[in-house]
Order: structure tokens, then sequence, then C-alpha cells
């Protein structure tokens, strides 16, 4: 069955065809969960809410981009306000602070081939929220600028340089690693 006709008897409460969309997608959007949630009861109860959301407003779905794009937003806005919920709080930065950055920087983003997937990701999460969120979205989820400040409710010029600042911030933690002083 193609997408578009799940899709539609999904908008007519076909429990069917629900059940294939959550089947087509609940892993996938699970793992997206546990990358901000690192808890799996919580990125189980956000895959579902996320799913219970996205049946509920199926009619705002216009298929400008593909279903999975259009869910994996709605899981990683869940996920967000649950890490808000738990006081974890993103700061706002004032505007007059912000400088624009540039993205020549792209090379100095490379990392030394003996740090490990897994160092990145400790580092990642070892970063202040307001940082993480932003890197995470970035490079792992692979958002741009304009989307994340519509996922954040920040600007762009506030997304790239928290972008900027928490890719100094990863690399001084991943730094010591490359030196061979791992923790």
């Amino acid at each position: 069955m193609l997408q578009s006709n799940i899709i539609e008897k999904c908008r007519q409460n076909n429990r069917i065809a629900q059940l294939q969309l959550y089947k087509q997608y609940c892993d996938g959007m699970y793992i997206v969960a546990m990358r901000f949630m690192k808890d799996s009861m919580e990125a189980e109860d956000i895959v579902q809410e996320a799913f219970v959301k996205a049946f509920s407003k199926l009619d705002q779905f216009k298929a400008e981009v593909t279903f999975g794009a259009w869910l994996k937003r709605i899981v990683i806005n869940k996920c967000i306000d649950c890490l808000k919920s738990k006081k974890q709080h993103l700061q706002e930065l004032d505007e007059v602070h912000l400088k624009v950055v540039d993205s020549n920087y792209e090379n100095e983003w490379l990392v030394d081939d003996t740090i490990t997937v897994d160092e990145v990701k400790d580092a990642i999460e070892k970063l202040p929220d307001k940082y993480q969120y932003v890197v995470m979205l970035y490079l792992v989820e692979g958002y741009d600028h304009q989307e994340i400040s519509q996922i954040l409710n920040i600007t762009e010029i506030a997304s790239r340089t928290q972008l900027s600042r928490g890719k100094s911030k990863l690399k001084a933690l991943l730094t010591p690693i490359k030196n061979g002083t791992r923790s």
C-alpha cells in the first residue's frame, strides 16, 4: 500500500492502517527520542505520545515533507518539552550579545580519527542544555538553523551562535581525549 493511501486511511481512523504506520516508524522514532531522553521508559512514552498527537493532527499533515520527517519533528518537540518540564530550561541569550557566526568553520569541525563515536556522544551530553539541543538538532538530526529556530523558538542568529559556542565547548571537551588523557 502506498504511503499516501496509508495516511488517508489513518485520517479515517482505520486502526489497521495506524498500526501499519506505527510499525513502520516506531523503531526510528524511539532512536530519536533516546538521543534526547537517555531513558528507555521516557523515550517509549515520548514515542507513544508523539504517535497519538500525529494521529489526532493528521489533518495538519500537508505532505510538504515526508510523514517520517513530520513525525520526527513531533518527537523532538515532545522530548524538548519533557526536558524543559524537568527544569532543564533553555536559557535565552540576550541578542545584544550575539554575534553573527561565519559558516566557514566547517573544516574546524573535523574530529581526530582516534576519538570514537561514543566519546563524541558522551561529550555532547556534557554540554549545557542550550548548546546540547542545537548541536544535536544540527549535527545528529540534520536540521538547518531555520528549522532549529522554529523548534526551539529562538532566532536563527541565536541558533548559529549557540551552535558555534557548542562546537567550541565540544572541541574543548574532546581535546583531552585527543591528547591521550581519556577520562
